[in-house]
């Protein structure tokens, strides 16, 4: 989208969620030319339903608009059918005494002007490792789930209607960003019951907010993480009763204070016409050029200079750390040694199941990435506290 297109499209999102009408200059800078590309940038970022909602609610119908007219009735079922699913496995977990915590979109999205703005892919919810296999093994046996797989932080599962849960046991996930296992490893110990149950825990506000950022980060550096999340801040910086003190302290703690200091001041420039920079700028690009999960050139790019340049970016596609491909072959959870065979094998994997194209397309982009683009990478992920 150009400039003029991309201020149309951030105000209507603001006045879907603000509650705020556009004013006059806005509405005229609206034309049904721009529709094509605001629709296709909301639908890549999952917003479609909110700029539906944003162009209705401000009396801009156009003739681009029945091509999303639908997805606010879509982002409503889709809605109570997570609510609903969420809602047995509560039911669940409460009558077997399983602790657990909700988590991301289940929980922010009460502070939205309507729950169904506030859309999920699936239903995210924290067990102890030492519940996890037996909270599986529930969901599967009393409601019928299919088991997935099971990652180094969570267990996929899938309802009868498609319906995805992912149970996780470890917040940190595949990699550590910055410093935030330091805070996030005491999430049950900060953690406290809600009202009303016996067993579903909730964090204390300054946790989920270092939980948020953390998670926008760990997307960010694997390509993107969509504007989604950027609306969830400043949702979640607009609550009345906030301790930013408390906040900035687990931020600083983590390591992670001066991305959100970034992310923040993005989300102001998108929701408030705050105030902008040159690392603004450069996220606001990174964000807007991939979607809900960012882009594999973004991706590489960042991860190319976290590891330390191309040579170590292609020998990590080699061979995996041990701490992550443990829980792809669970067998070397108790026979490490077998580490080196299970490598063979997952190459081997590579080769005759369908990946090797793919593979061979990142190794290719990480040896084409030039010198100038590297420096610039390394740079802004500098800026940005990454």
């Amino acid at each position: 989208m150009n400039q003029e297109t991309n201020q149309v499209f951030f105000s209507l999102l603001r006045s879907a969620v603000c509650g705020t009408l556009l004013n006059e200059s806005e509405k005229a800078q609206f034309s049904d030319e721009q529709m094509t590309d605001m629709i296709q940038t909301a639908k890549k970022h999952d917003v479609d339903h909110l700029l539906a909602y944003g162009i209705k609610k401000n009396g801009l119908i156009s003739k681009g608009y029945t091509a999303i007219e639908k997805s606010v009735l879509k982002a409503i079922y889709r809605y109570e059918a997570l609510n609903c699913e969420s809602e047995r496995i509560c039911e669940l977990f409460e009558t077997e005494g399983i602790a657990f915590m909700p988590l991301k979109g289940s929980v922010i999205r009460k502070y939205y002007p309507e729950d169904w703005m506030r859309t999920s892919c699936d239903i995210d919810i924290l067990v102890s490792e030492n519940d996890i296999e037996k909270a599986a093994d529930l969901l599967v046996n009393k409601l019928e789930y299919v088991y997935n797989i099971k990652s180094s932080h969570d267990i996929s599962l899938f309802s009868k209607n498609k319906i995805h849960v992912e149970l996780h046991y470890n917040l940190v996930e595949d990699g550590l960003i910055n410093e935030s296992y330091s805070v996030l490893k005491n999430v049950w110990e900060t953690a406290r019951v809600r009202d009303g149950y016996n067993y579903c825990y909730e964090m204390p506000d300054e946790m989920f907010y270092f939980y948020h950022i953390a998670h926008m980060a760990k997307h960010f550096e694997n390509g993107g993480c969509g504007i989604r999340p950027f609306i969830d801040l400043w949702i979640l910086d607009n609550i009345e009763d906030k301790d930013t003190l408390k906040r900035n302290e687990l931020l600083n703690r983590g390591q992670l204070l001066k991305f959100a200091d970034a992310a923040r001041k993005l989300s102001r420039k998108w929701f408030e016409n705050g105030e902008t920079d040159i690392v603004s700028e450069q996220m606001e690009s990174y964000i807007m050029c991939g979607g809900v999960y960012g882009t594999d050139d973004n991706r590489i790019t960042v991860q190319q200079q976290k590891m330390g340049g191309s040579f170590k970016y292609a020998l990590s596609k080699i061979f995996i750390p041990y701490d992550v491909i443990k829980f792809y072959y669970p067998i070397l959870q108790k026979h490490r040694w077998l580490t080196p065979v299970m490598e063979v094998r997952r190459w081997f994997k590579l080769v005759f199941c369908g990946h090797a194209k793919r593979t061979v397309n990142e190794l290719r982009y990480n040896r084409e990435i030039s010198a100038d683009k590297a420096e610039a990478a390394k740079a802004f992920l500098s800026s940005i506290g990454l």
